[in-house]
């Protein structure tokens, strides 16, 4: 089986003075290694395959034969890595919290600790007749959301 922290290392080593980074490295025990990449800006067909010859270089199918699929995170995938959140402020997302909580709102801040979510609320206000929208932030460390998922606007 394909050593992964080798894999790692030279898929980190070929994104190195790159805005692209790892997210997911996954190997299976038929050695079947799928390979997800983020950047801050984009990612083209060019980047990967960069990705993909730098391993192919540094491995003998030979020796060890392998399958190999290097692709950009999906749009649609949960946000994993703190960069990820980072990238989005700004962004509409869904967020499920480890209390059971589903919240829509906007990633307000992010940094290496966890993120801001403003949400929209309707909230009696005293001395108000109606309820009004009114706006949240609500913080959370990354160990408190199961999953925060980029809402796509059509």
């Amino acid at each position: 089986m394909i050593d992964k922290q080798a894999l790692e290392q030279v898929i980190n080593e070929a994104l190195q003075g790159t805005k692209m980074y790892l997210v997911t490295l996954n190997v299976s025990k038929d050695n079947v290694i799928d390979v997800a990449l983020d950047s801050d800006e984009n990612i083209t067909v060019d980047d990967c395959v960069a990705v993909n010859d730098a391993v192919m270089a540094a491995f003998d199918r030979d020796v060890e034969d392998f399958e190999l699929t290097v692709g950009s995170y999906g749009i649609t995938s949960p946000l994993l890595l703190p960069r990820q959140y980072v990238k989005n402020v700004g962004n509409d997302v869904e967020v499920l919290t480890a209390d059971g909580r589903k919240l829509k709102g906007v990633i307000s801040a992010a940094d290496d600790e966890g993120f801001t979510l403003s949400t929209t609320v309707k909230k009696k206000i005293e001395g108000k007749k109606r309820p009004e929208m009114v706006e949240e932030q609500e913080k959370f460390k990354y160990n408190e959301v199961k999953y925060a998922k980029y809402i796509i606007k059509i």
